[in-house]
């Protein structure tokens, strides 16, 4: 790739800051010197205490939030609104409930100008590939939470999104569905060459997933510590959970967040 930024981060976040003022004047740092960079091709997961601002770093990836110091960059480039490169998977599911599950698949392509047939037969190949086959023609409230959160991987993967953003993305889901999930995820995005960034309150499902984790500080949060995850790929979840590696990266990761917690 000879582009100039081909080697710059999917995404860099540089000595940020972030400050909000209430209705009463009063100021709150959620984000304070955050430094942060994840490569092109890079699954990471972002870990910390509840309400230290690991959404706060999604919405800022987004140029929903922008910083009051510091600057974060997307691609090489300075954030500025919404990127089309960019996937969002949340805790709710953002299918359409008026539209069939094809509908919902279809309509990133179609919004983006898709002929309509091409778009419906790009969406039943995704369908298909997260394990919905037969289910085109079937509406969400049809659908069990796991089958879906497979909509939603698929309405989010047919866009072919460069970085993808995920908030908690599984946590609504049972146990043995969740695994499922885990797994189906890895399986997509290692096909795809993207960079995901996953926010997660399990600690075991962040080093399962990925390739590095980022521990966040109690609020205002920092990087507090970043694990390199050496866990060979493919990764399968029922098994990555006892390789050595794996229990001693717990151990390790959870006593560093356990004193932010205590200190929370």
């Amino acid at each position: 790739m000879n582009h100039p930024q081909g080697t710059s981060p999917a995404i860099e976040f540089s000595d940020v800051s972030l400050r909000f003022i209430s209705a009463d004047g009063a100021a709150t740092v959620t984000l304070r010197n955050f430094t942060m960079s994840v490569a092109r091709g890079e699954f990471v997961a972002i870990v910390g205490p509840t309400g230290c601002g690991k959404s706060t770093t999604l919405n800022m990836i987004t140029g929903l939030l922008a910083p009051t110091v510091g600057d974060v960059r997307v691609m090489g480039q300075e954030v500025s609104g919404i990127d089309p490169r960019i996937g969002f998977v949340f805790q709710a599911d953002a299918v359409f409930p008026w539209r069939n599950v094809a509908e919902n698949v279809a309509a990133g392509p179609l919004f983006r100008g898709m002929p309509r047939k091409q778009a419906h037969e790009l969406a039943a190949q995704w369908i298909a590939r997260v394990g919905l086959e037969g289910f085109g023609n079937h509406y969400p409230h049809q659908l069990s939470g796991g089958m879906r959160k497979r909509v939603a991987l698929a309405q989010t993967f047919i866009n072919s999104p460069e970085i993808l953003l995920m908030d908690e993305p599984f946590s609504a889901l049972d146990m043995q569905t969740r695994t499922l999930m885990q797994d189906e995820l890895l399986k997509l995005w290692s096909g795809t060459g993207g960079s995901v960034v996953f926010v997660t309150h399990d600690l075991e499902e962040a080093i399962a997933l990925a390739d590095r984790v980022f521990v966040l500080s109690a609020r205002p949060a920092t990087l507090k510590r970043v694990y390199p995850i050496d866990l060979p790929r493919p990764r399968v979840m029922a098994e990555v959970r006892y390789h050595p590696n794996f229990i001693e990266l717990s151990k390790r990761i959870w006593a560093d967040l356990r004193e932010e917690v205590v200190i929370h």
